[in-house]
């Protein structure tokens, strides 16, 4: 298990973490500097608060997780105005809870207390 963190403009940052060893590997190389393509977020967000990431009231699904170049725009939203509207998420909405920001990046690996 590792937590990282992606940014937004205006310098906004999301926590997130992953489980899986791949998936791990990957947000490495995106911090390297060595994936160069998939470096955006996706994932099914629960609207449930976690500790490692407590501005927020919901989380991504670590199993959820994955990594993008290009997304449909019917995921896209800040995540600020995700934690707005978070009681429409998963209807018209973010459909089925799958939030992909385009402005994503995966910027650092974040140690939790």
């Amino acid at each position: 298990m590792a937590y990282f963190a992606f940014t937004e403009q205006p310098g906004q940052e999301f926590i997130f973490e992953l489980t899986d060893p791949e998936k791990i590997a990957h947000a490495r190389n995106i911090i390297s500097g060595v994936e160069k393509q998939r470096v955006h977020v996706i994932g099914r967000i629960r609207k449930q608060g976690k500790p490692y990431n407590p501005k927020y009231s919901f989380h991504l699904d670590p199993d959820s997780i994955s990594f993008f170049d290009l997304a449909i725009e019917v995921c896209d939203a800040n995540m600020d105005y995700v934690e707005e509207h978070l009681d429409e998420a998963g209807g018209a909405f973010l459909p089925g809870g799958h939030w992909c920001p385009w402005d994503s990046r995966v910027t650092r690996e974040v140690t939790t207390p």
